[in-house]
């Protein structure tokens, strides 16, 4: 057994194991980012636009609540398949670590979306009057009051989204786009190197604690409550 599995860790499997681990990286960080910065404008419209706040639009708070719900609900293997017209127009193509982006990307924004609004609906209820009471405009109210105290929930939200794109990025890589997934699958499973599905696998278990790790340690250092 243990011959074997010598034979199989040669030096270019493991030249192919690092560059897997850093494409697993790359997508997943890349999705994070767009997931952040598309789905948290439209996470706090979404609640400011809520019953009682600031811009309230009892239509437009139906309507982005409806398609965060839609959004959030669509297995990411079908998403994955429906969008493949999506991502060769954005990218050329179908195949590979930045192809995958464009789907990991779609499927995270209305998840984070969802989670940046409940992290707004945990801020207290009084915090509006009493910023208004202090002359504070609904755009200082946004960036001077509800962003600095919802961020240690934020933080944890960007974990939380992490965490799941890189279990994404490894259902992605089953179908060509690369990363540890896609080296599980294509050496681990059709050439029978058991041990490097093992490795795919040790490798991301250890990327999502360390991750989730990181995101506990800046929540916590941001939360001053």
């Amino acid at each position: 057994m243990w011959a074997d599995f010598l034979k199989e860790l040669t030096p270019q499997m493991w030249g192919l194991v690092a560059t897997s681990t850093l494409e697993t990286l790359y997508m997943g960080f890349a999705a994070t980012l767009l997931a952040v910065v598309v789905g948290l404008p439209i996470g706090l419209l979404a609640f400011l636009t809520g019953k009682g706040e600031i811009l309230e639009n009892h239509r437009l708070h139906q309507v982005l609540d409806v398609v965060i719900n839609i959004g959030r609900s669509v297995p990411f293997i079908i998403l994955l398949v429906v969008l493949l017209p999506f991502t060769r127009l954005l990218v050329g193509t179908t195949l590979g670590t930045t192809a995958a982006i464009v789907p990991l990307s779609v499927s995270a924004i209305p998840f984070f979306a969802r989670l940046t609004s409940n992290a707004l609906l945990e801020i207290p209820s009084g915090l509006t009057e009493a910023a208004k009471s202090m002359g504070a405009t609904n755009w200082q109210v946004v960036t001077k009051f509800y962003l600095p105290e919802s961020l240690p929930i934020l933080i944890n939200g960007i974990t939380l989204t992490l965490v799941a794109l890189i279990g994404y990025s490894a259902m992605a890589g089953a179908v060509g786009g690369g990363g540890l997934g896609n080296l599980a699958i294509s050496y681990g499973e059709h050439r029978n190197m058991v041990y490097v599905k093992w490795i795919a696998t040790i490798i991301i278990v250890a990327i999502v604690m360390i991750s989730q790790k990181l995101g506990d340690h800046f929540a916590k250092r941001f939360d001053h409550r």
